[in-house]
């Protein structure tokens, strides 16, 4: 196969598109799908202060790459989640990462929070940890971004990840997470634009760009993701995908058109938010779902420590 732009030999087939690319081609692609990204949605402009959530995988770090190459302001953020064995690799690579491109970057640490991962696990006695993890982290990202005055907060979520996480809020018919589900979500109550600007790109898209442009990252999956729906998800549109190459793509972009102002007209028509009791975040409760987590990790160290001390 030929480079669809300039003829040379290909390195890079897109089904989905019905091509291949060269790779300073595909860098030219992948820009463009970015730039159509932010420009549709209105995601953010020069003028803007970005701040950027770094997991130390290929798809947040390529975000990061990318935005830098096209001139943003840019700062990243890690939040470090005192995982034995995965968050200092983690840290290791983004810290890198940051200063090879001047990159600022700010670490918040979950720990320091009183809600290490292994804790917050210990203390959901079984249930998954991963949904809980999310909540901390989007907790994190937007204090952050409302404390140092960023105005939009950017997330490396792919296609594949925005096709899952619809097709799960699909099966449950949930209202509430269809209802805020897209690639732009509006500064409301003084938190900063949520954006994702690879949505229009794949996983293996993100996963190639990462590759040519040499950008070493973390590939182990979470130790605490094993069993996630998530995955299984991802691996059902991907067979589709593999029978009928831009299902993924119709499946999300008539969501964005048809679908979605319908479950956001009915949020909010029942929204209301106010500051939580405990740290004055916006919440729907008094108490916001993070400081009970953090109350309930105290309550089961508190009982460990209890039964220790019986057992002795």
């Amino acid at each position: 196969m030929k480079c669809r732009r300039c003829k040379a030999p290909a390195q890079v087939k897109l089904p989905s598109h019905n091509t291949g690319f060269c790779p300073e081609c595909f860098f030219l692609f992948f820009s463009r799908q970015v730039q159509k990204a932010v420009k549709d949605h209105a995601m953010f402009t020069p003028a803007d202060r970005i701040l950027v959530a770094l997991s130390g995988g290929k798809d947040s770090l390529g975000l990061a790459n990318e935005l830098k190459e096209q001139g943003y302001d840019v700062t990243g953020l890690h939040v470090y989640l005192g995982i034995p064995g995965s968050s200092d690799a983690s840290l290791a690579h983004i810290e890198a990462f940051c200063e090879a491109r001047s990159i600022p970057l700010i670490v918040a640490s979950t720990p320091d929070m009183g809600l290490a991962i292994p804790d917050v696990k210990e203390a959901l006695r079984g249930r998954p940890t991963c949904s809980a993890c999310g909540s901390i982290k989007r907790h994190v990202f937007s204090r952050v971004a409302r404390e140092q005055g960023f105005t939009a907060l950017a997330t490396g979520h792919n296609l594949d990840d925005e096709t899952a996480r619809l097709f799960a809020n699909v099966l449950r018919w949930d209202k509430a997470y269809l209802a805020d589900q897209g690639p732009c979500l509006a500064d409301d109550g003084g938190q900063a634009r949520k954006v994702k600007p690879l949505y229009r790109l794949t996983e293996f898209e993100t996963a190639c760009y990462a590759f040519l442009k040499g950008i070493p990252h973390v590939s182990a999956p979470c130790p605490y993701s094993r069993g996630a729906s998530f995955t299984g998800h991802k691996a059902l549109l991907e067979n589709l995908e593999q029978s009928r190459p831009g299902a993924k793509t119709q499946f999300y972009e008539n969501f964005l058109r048809d679908g979605r102002e319908a479950f956001a007209a009915s949020a909010r028509a029942t929204a209301g938010l106010t500051p939580c009791l405990e740290c004055g975040a916006p919440t729907p409760r008094e108490v916001c779902g993070v400081c009970q987590l953090k109350k309930m990790v105290v309550a089961h160290k508190a009982e460990t420590a209890h039964a220790e001390e019986s057992r002795q």
